[in-house]
This record gives structure tokens, C-alpha cells and sequence, in this order.
């Protein structure tokens, strides 16, 4: 499902569009002095997206909070124990609620420390929770810092493993960062480096101008360029956005932060003496007992509040209309649940893509049969899909079909598809599966973890691979007797290549000597 996001316009008055599904696949870095309008883009970015995706917005300012009321976030007052914080993000991936994670109000050091707790929530999820989530972290230098600061060691490695958990590792968990810094220079290298698509703000010291350019690939000359742009205007570059530098202007926003751009008011006109009087004039008795005592602070929620907050964070319209939509008979379920898995895996990179990524396409295309609850069991969805993948159907009913899907479920989870593959092709008398269409199945493009797949499935004793004179493998589906036909595959070609070459070393070292 290809989703634009609105950005703004670029120089030439066109759309300038940012492609979510990629940009989940990938990682954003936003870079720009202060004042010229990073907050401002994360702001517009989040706006346009929250309808699409889960998000978790990193503030150490306060500014976010005020998404709250527009678009639902749930607001996650930081001043809590690292062990709260972190079955809160539990939570949050569990139930896919988005939050801001207000950090305002603590010191740089216990900023970092309650970063990093949060993120490692996020990241250590479990497997069945790794839904696709935008994770934003504005003023990343505070928590990815290039040096050492006033902060003690263990707290800034905390927070430094925990960005680099989340720009290095954390596409396959579901996790796509958005990282903000106003200096490049003080963002540690190996989190900066992981970005693949780059917003480049105003910036003027030569430092930071030389590494934009060289992340955009702009030649040194061309750097002077980041002290032209004005606020709010951007230079774009990755595969979520253009494939050249490209000039964007970035659109309005629908709500406002705490703290805004400053704007030059005029001075009272009074003179000196005046506002000498007005400054130092005490302040009469009767208005110190009159003054209103300040109005108390709204009592924080606690771990257990918030907790079910979150649970209840998304719309509650869903199960209604679940229950008013019509169910349909097995049979048209059936056949309307193998369109769409048809639909799903048809696409050239559908093998490649996680499991959770394409459970969100899955979900969509089941909202838009009007299926109902069928779209909310991943483990269904998960032994479904490894079916699809090997293209074979959920019933036959065979019994000994049946005895092979039970073996199946005690395979790992990523290669019970490759298995029914290769009992699928065993059971029609095919011939047995390319290395490179193990290694598809599987989600890898090397052909030598199809070959590991069938050696360790082998170890399992669910097969018996077995290789002739020539190099064709033949495989056994083990208590069936079912048998693929010989297969040289890549593994046999290049067997054949290497007897090929070892022959006619032979021959041409038996000419030598015979000379």
C-alpha cells in the first residue's frame, strides 16, 4: 500500500511527497540550526502520517504534547522508574497506541537515562508486537552525542546503544527512526550513518556544511548553498524522497507548539522614571491577601492510569462495525483470504519484506473486503501466510498432508514455508527447489541459505537430502515417502562447473607429462 506524505512544495512550485511504506523500510535524519524550522517539518511529518502508522515522538522540550489533542497521542510523562518506562513501551507496542514521551522537566542526564529506557521498551518486544512505527527524536545530540560531556559515562553509553539499537537494528523490529539534531558534528557518526534519506536545513559553520554535503553527495563547492536557505526550506534527498538534492519548502501545520518563533513587539513609551516606579512601586497589603493562591498542577498520572490510557488510546469504532459486518460462508472466506494472500505475494519484494509490514498490507485489504475479525490473529496469519508462501492450501484433506503440517510447526517460525515447499514438490513428483527459490522463500537473496536450510532441516530428520555422480540433489520428505525428482538447482551447476575444471586440469597436466 503506497502512502504519500504531503511535505510542502519544492523550488519548481511541483508536490514534494515523501513515501511512507519506504521511509518505514528506511531511516530519516533532519539536520538544520536552531530557528530554521526542524520542529516545524517533524510537526508537518507526523501530522500528515498519524491517519497511517503508529508513532512514538521523543520531546525533550514539551513541544509535541500538544498533538495530544489533535490526533490522539497519549502523553507519557517521563519522571517514572526505567522499569515503569519500559513496560509502558511494552504496552505501547502491544496496543499501537501513539504516544509523546515528555521529557521536559529533567535534567540532561536523566533525559538520557529515561530515553533510553523507552527505547529499549520499544525494541525488546515481543516478536508477535512488531508492528510498523515511526519513532521521532528531536534534539538527537542530547541523546546520540559525538563526545563526551557533563554527563557520566554509564548514562551516555545507556542512551547511545539504545539510538543505535534504534538506526541500526530496528527495521527488522518494525522500528523506522526519525532523528533531528541542529549540528551533524556533534551527532555520533555510527547513528547519523545509518540514515538513507536526509532533510538539510539552514546551517553556517563549515563543518557541518562539508558533512551535508558529502551525506548528500553535493560536491564541497556546492556547501556554501546551506547558508542561502531560509527558514522552513529544505534540501531533500533518499529513496523515500528524491533521487537528486531537491529544494522543498515545508507546508503548514495544523497545531502549534509551546514555544514558537519569536516576533520583535513594540517598546512601551515611557520614559525612565516611570518604569522605575512601576518596577520598585511595594506592593499594597490588601493585594497580597487577595491574590489568588496559583492554581495547583494536574496531578500526574500514575503507572497504572496511564497503562490503561494507552490500552484504550485507539478508537473503540472498530469492534461496531465489526459486528455489523456481514460474515461471510468458509467457502467465500476461504477463497477471499487466498485472493488476497495472492494479491499480497505477487509483488516483486513481498519475500523480502518483514512479517509485520505485510500483516498491515493484509489488514488493509481485509477492511477493504469487509472481513471482519479474520485481519486481528497474527498467529493465523503468520502459519497462513507461510502456506502462501509455499502454495500450498490449509486443507487438503490428506492425512498425511496433515502429519506434514504438524511437523512443520516444530521448524522455526521463518522456515516452515520453505518446508512445505519442498514437501509440496516431493508429494507432486516435481523437481526439487532451486537454491535461489529456497532462499526467497526464506526472505534472502544469497542462494547458500537455501542450501543451509535443507542441511539443517536435515539435521532435524524432517528430509533426506541426497546428491548423485552428476550433482542433482533429490530430496525425501521423511515418514511419507514422497520424493522430488533429481534437480541440479545452482548447487548442481555449479558442482558441474568445478568437475568440468578439475577434469581438464587433469588432462592438460597427463599432456605435460607426456611431452
Amino acid at each position: 500500500m503506497k502512502i504519500g506524505i504531503d511535505l510542502g512544495t519544492t523550488s519548481t512550485n511541483e508536490a514534494a511527497s515523501l513515501d511512507l511504506e519506504e521511509l518505514l523500510s528506511t531511516r530519516l535524519l533532519v539536520q538544520g540550526n536552531s530557528g530554521s524550522g526542524k520542529s516545524h517539518l517533524l510537526r508537518r511529518l507526523l501530522e500528515q502520517s498519524a491517519p497511517h502508522v503508529q508513532q512514538v515522538i521523543v520531546d525533550p522540550e514539551g513541544d509535541f504534547v500538544t498533538l495530544a489533542e489533535g490526533f490522539g497521542h497519549v502523553v507519557v510523562d517521563a519522571e517514572r522508574s526505567p522499569a515503569e518506562l519500559s513496560r509502558i513501551a511494552d504496552r505501547i507496542r502491544r496496543h499501537r497506541a501513539s504516544v509523546v514521551l515528555d521529557l521536559e522537566g529533567l535534567d540532561a542526564e536523566d533525559q538520557m537515562r529515561a530515553a533510553a529506557a523507552f527505547l529499549n521498551g520499544l525494541f525488546d518486544a515481543d516478536r508477535d508486537h512488531w508492528y510498523p512505527m515511526l519513532v521521532a527524536v528531536d534534539e538527537a545530540q542530547l541523546f546520540a552525542p559525538a563526545i563526551a560531556g557533563e554527563v557520566s559515562d554509564e548514562a551516555r553509553k545507556t542512551s547511545l546503544q539504545a539510538m543505535t539499537n534504534l538506526m541500526c537494528r530496528g527495521r527488522k523490529r518494525g522500528l523506522a527512526g526519525i532523528i533531528a539534531t541542529q549540528r551533524l558534528a556533534k551527532l555520533a557518526k555510527n547513528v547519523a550513518a545509518e540514515a538513507s534519506n536526509f532533510l538539510m536545513g539552514r546551517t553556517f559553520l563549515d563543518i557541518d556544511m562539508a558533512r551535508a554535503a558529502d551525506l548528500l553527495g553535493m560536491e564541497r563547492r556546492q556547501a556554501e548553498a546551506f547558508r542561502d536557505l531560509v527558514p522552513g526550506q529544505f534540501v531533500a534527498l533518499g529513496p523515500a524522497l528524491f533521487r537528486r538534492p531537491t529544494p522543498v519548502r515545508i507546508g503548514t501545520v495544523a497545531t502549534r507548539g509551546r514555544s514558537g518563533r519569536p516576533e520583535l513587539m513594540p517598546l512601551p513609551e515611557m520614559g525612565r522614571a516611570a518604569l522605575e516606579d512601576l518596577i520598585f512601586a511595594p506592593v499594597p497589603a490588601e493585594e497580597l491577601a487577595l491574590r489568588p493562591a496559583p492554581a495547583p498542577r494536574a496531578p500526574k498520572l500514575g503507572t497504572t492510569e496511564l497503562l490503561a490510557q494507552v490500552a484504550a488510546a485507539r478508537p473503540q469504532a472498530e469492534p461496531e462495525a465489526a459486528e455489523e459486518t456481514p460474515r461471510l460462508p468458509p467457502e467465500e472466506l476461504e477463497r477471499a483470504l487466498d485472493e488476497i494472500f495472492a494479491e499480497i505475494l505477487s509483488e516483486p519484494e513481498a519475500a523480502f519484506r518483514p512479517v509485520p509490514v505485510i500483516y498491515q498490507d493484509f489488514a488493509f485489504h481485509c477492511r477493504l473486503r469487509r472481513l471482519g475479525e479474520v485481519a486481528q490473529d497474527m498467529p493465523s496469519f503468520r502459519r497462513r501466510l507461510a502456506l502462501a508462501r509455499a502454495g500450498v492450501g490449509t486443507n487438503d484433506g490428506d492425512e498425511a498432508w496433515s502429519a506434514v503440517l504438524a511437523t512443520a510447526e516444530d521448524l522455526p517460525e521463518e522456515m516452515q514455508g520453505v518446508f512445505l515447499m519442498v514437501a509440496r514438490a516431493a508429494r507432486e513428483g516435481e523437481a526439487c527447489p532451486s537454491d535461489d527459490v529456497l532462499a526467497r522463500a526464506y526472505g534472502s537473496h544469497s542462494p547458500s541459505r537455501g542450501r543451509w536450510l535443507l542441511s539443517y532441516m536435515a539435521e532435524r530428520g524432517v528430509i533426506v537430502s541426497e546428491t548423485d555422480f552428476r550433482g542433482q540433489r533429490t530430496v525425501i520428505v521423511t515418514g511419507t515417502g514422497w520424493r522430488t525428482r533429481p534437480s541440479g538447482g545452482a548447487t548442481g551447476a555449479r558442482g558441474g562447473e568445478r568437475r568440468g575444471a578439475a577434469r581438464a586440469a587433469r588432462v592438460g597436466e597427463a599432456l605435460r607429462r607426456s611431452t
